[in-house]
């Protein structure tokens, strides 16, 4: 179960900023003996691999603190963020981690299953990011990005560094944001409402 729960995490993380995950695994393996990807992960702390991530990772960060160039990054996103939670999801959840001395198979039974889940859950919280960058542009006038593009990567960083230290901690970063979803979802839909019928408009 707790393999589930990190890669859920590292998945999630992905959803936010395509590339923190896979740099902070990338980086872990490299750094600290605690922590050892499976081997057909273990690519990711290779030299080339830790600079091209690191490199995408700082552009993307940049990127979408830019009002307009954000959007277009969510697009070019789309396809990125998903297929890296299904990496960091197979990677996260196979590997020895702080807080695993023996990573059980939880998938042992499919290796694509969680590739899958990591695609789903990174694709759900992409799409809830990018919906929520729009309608919060379009309320800013685009000056909100920059706030909010901080808050997500720093909730990328805290997911993705939880689940390979912290397991338990990323179970409440994970309800969280659910919570903060659910919340901005909601406010989002009372938003489109309040334009849809303006208080004191005409009534048929």
């Amino acid at each position: 179960m707790i393999e589930f729960i990190i890669g859920s995490s590292l998945a999630a993380s992905a959803g936010l900023n395509a590339w923190m995950p896979l740099f902070l695994l990338g980086l872990s393996d490299r750094l600290f003996s605690a922590v050892d990807l499976p081997a057909g992960w273990s690519w990711l702390s290779s030299d080339i691999a830790l600079w091209v991530i690191g490199a995408l990772l700082v552009l993307e960060i940049v990127a979408d603190k830019i009002p307009a160039l954000d959007s277009i990054n969510d697009i070019v996103q789309s396809i990125l963020r998903p297929a890296s939670g299904g990496i960091a999801f197979g990677a996260g959840a196979g590997a020895q981690t702080v807080a695993v001395d023996d990573p059980s198979a939880f998938f042992s039974e499919s290796t694509w299953a969680p590739i899958v889940a990591g695609i789903a859950i990174a694709l759900i919280v992409h799409i809830v990011k990018a919906t929520g960058r729009v309608a919060a542009n379009a309320a800013t006038a685009g000056l909100a990005a920059p706030v909010l593009s901080t808050v997500e990567d720093g909730a990328s960083f805290a997911l993705a560094a939880a689940a390979i230290v912290v397991p338990a901690l990323a179970v409440v970063l994970l309800v969280g944001l659910v919570i903060a979803a659910v919340v901005s979802i909601r406010r989002a839909r009372r938003r489109r409402r309040a334009v849809d019928h303006p208080a004191g408009g005409e009534r048929g």
